[in-house]
């Protein structure tokens, strides 16, 4: 995987490089070498859509207003959400969606731009056309939620994590296209549509509910190229080829459940070091104890349903990596 200290000029404003390097792959066969990958990418086209004109981006919103439900902020509930005032409330509120929307249209780029590099590298025209239009899409997920952060929540943006980055220069620094779609269908991509899930169902705006109904139709889509092209290459390789595998799997899923925490949007309210270290301590506690609100039980349900069932379906979380899982707090399916 890519060494993220590659990376180079600093992070600015503008955007920075990453040295990359693969094969590009010409296929002189245009006929379907899979038919369910065709099936696929036939409602692909039939399912494009259009956020400058088939979303409702002139109702008003009030930014601080309960967008999401309160419930869905890590502190809710707690004595330092009790020690806010109204006005530290509804500030919060809006940096804490425009934080967790900002690290989904980051990572929508970033799967724009692995999408870009799987068209080069995998060798089946079936495969080039269907990712050609999961590039297509990732640039309207991203264009629509930068549309999003801008005109209703005050165009507060946030950086990207660290862990997050991580997941993504391992993903674009590979050249093996096995592991971009392990890293970002089937692990990272998965992670966001329960996020996007939870959202679709508890928004009371009537824009950012549709934004994530659209993006999860798609997401689907994006998720079943995974679970058919990869099951030849988990069962063709060998044994120090699998364990490759497994703990690439698990560098992946590892920085994704590990990296999801607004420090910024905590910063920008005016949350102390020590309140933020709380923070920290009682999202620590509630995921020792399995402790969720009835939501995030929800959530974690949908996020384990999908990303593990279909990791280990794949054959891609075994024995040998349970205990690194578990520290996670995540189990393996029972046979």
């Amino acid at each position: 995987m890519a060494d993220a200290a590659l990376r180079t000029p600093e992070q600015d404003e503008q955007g920075e490089s990453l040295p990359t390097s693969f094969d590009l792959h010409y296929t002189w066969r245009y006929e379907a070498a899979r038919l369910e990958l065709m099936n696929l990418y036939e409602k692909a086209k039939r399912d494009q859509w259009n956020a400058t004109d088939q979303l409702p981006w002139s109702t008003d919103v009030d930014p601080e207003r309960e967008i999401v439900p309160d419930i869905q902020i890590p502190v809710y509930g707690t004595h330092i959400w009790e020690k806010l005032t109204d006005a530290d409330i509804r500030k919060l509120r809006r940096e804490a969606l425009s934080w967790t929307l900002s690290q989904f249209m980051h990572g929508e780029q970033g799967a724009l731009l692995a999408c870009s590099q799987l068209v080069d590298i995998v060798q089946d025209a079936d495969a080039k056309f269907f990712q050609a239009t999961q590039v297509v899409d990732e640039a309207r997920h991203n264009e629509v939620l930068d549309r999003y952060i801008t005109e209703r929540l005050d165009n507060r943006k946030y950086p990207i994590p660290t862990n997050a980055r991580d997941v993504f220069d391992s993903i674009l620094g590979d050249s093996r296209w096995y592991l971009k779609t392990i890293g970002l269908q089937l692990v990272a991509e998965t992670f966001a549509v329960a996020l996007f899930k939870m959202m679709a169902e508890s928004a009371r705006d009537p824009v950012l509910e549709a934004v994530c109904r659209r993006i999860l139709q798609d997401e689907s889509r994006h998720m079943g190229f995974g679970m058919l092209a990869l099951p030849e290459v988990v069962h063709g390789a060998s044994p120090a080829e699998r364990g490759e595998l497994e703990d690439y799997t698990c560098f992946a899923v590892e920085k994704t459940l590990t990296g999801f925490f607004p420090l910024e949007a905590y910063e920008d309210v005016g949350f102390s070091r020590a309140q933020i270290e709380e923070a920290k301590r009682y999202r620590r506690d509630v995921a020792a104890r399995n402790d969720y609100a009835p939501f995030r039980k929800v959530f974690k349900r949908d996020m384990h349903a999908a990303m593990v069932g279909n990791l280990a379906r794949l054959g891609l979380l075994t024995e040998r990596v349970r205990p690194r899982l578990e520290k996670l707090g995540v189990s393996l399916p029972t046979s």
